[in-house]
This record gives C-alpha cells, sequence and structure tokens, in this order.
C-alpha cells in the first residue's frame, strides 16, 4: 500500500472521520484522518496528499476557508465537501472555486468513491 493514493480526511465529528477513513481504506487508499484544518495543514500529509475529504462546518477554520487557504497559498488538491447543514449559497461558492464535489450527509458511499475516483483521474493527468 505504500504506493497507493493518500486520501486526507478532515471532520471534528470523530465518528464520520473513522466511517469516511474505512470506506477509502476498503477501495485500497491510504486513508488519514485530521480533527480540524489547523492539524491537517501542519502534518507532513499535506504534500502527500491527493484529495482531501472535508467538513464544512468545524471549530476554528472551516473547510470553505481550508480551500481557499489552499488555492492561494497551495497545495492545490481536488476537494470534496461534506456538510449536514446544506446551504446553497455555499455549495455554488464552494463549487465555483473549484470544489470537486459536495454532499450532503449522511452522504451515499458510492457518490463519495465515484468523487474520489475523479480527485485520481485528475492527479493522473496533471
Amino acid at each position: 500500500m505504500q504506493n497507493s493514493p493518500i486520501v486526507s480526511i478532515i471532520d471534528d465529528d470523530q465518528g464520520v472521520r473513522h466511517a469516511v477513513q474505512r470506506l477509502m481504506r476498503s477501495r485500497g487508499f491510504v486513508a488519514r484522518a485530521f480533527a480540524s484544518a489547523e492539524e491537517f495543514l501542519q502534518s507532513p500529509s499535506l504534500h502527500e496528499t491527493v484529495c482531501v475529504i472535508t467538513d464544512i462546518q468545524m471549530p476554528g477554520m472551516t473547510g470553505i476557508e481550508l480551500h481557499d487557504f489552499m488555492i492561494k497559498q497551495g497545495p492545490l488538491l481536488p476537494v470534496i465537501f461534506l456538510t449536514a447543514f446544506p446551504d446553497e449559497r455555499i455549495e455554488k461558492r464552494a463549487l465555483d472555486a473549484g470544489a470537486l464535489g459536495f454532499l450532503t450527509k449522511p452522504f451515499d458511499a458510492k457518490a463519495l468513491i465515484s468523487l474520489v475516483d475523479s480527485a485520481l483521474q485528475i492527479g493522473n493527468s496533471a
């Protein structure tokens, strides 16, 4: 699994974090989980990650703020947003800013896997 793609999951909800991590591992990915955007940004995984799956609403830096930071500072990674509080304005803003996807919790596992597969296609064509 050393050459497997690394997917980073960022969510302040431990249950969601672990569920998404298990799902990604079941698909053969290396899945790293973080309780906050700040924790992810300070980790060595930042520069090894091929796709970010992040919650929108978290204490401290939100998922949207994380995405904005990565657009400005790098690395520019495919981002998939998860949220328990869907908001059409936030979804439009995220997608307009280049987010790969926006899923509402509870999300469909197949939809998430499809989005991660799309992220890998983007990475392989870069």
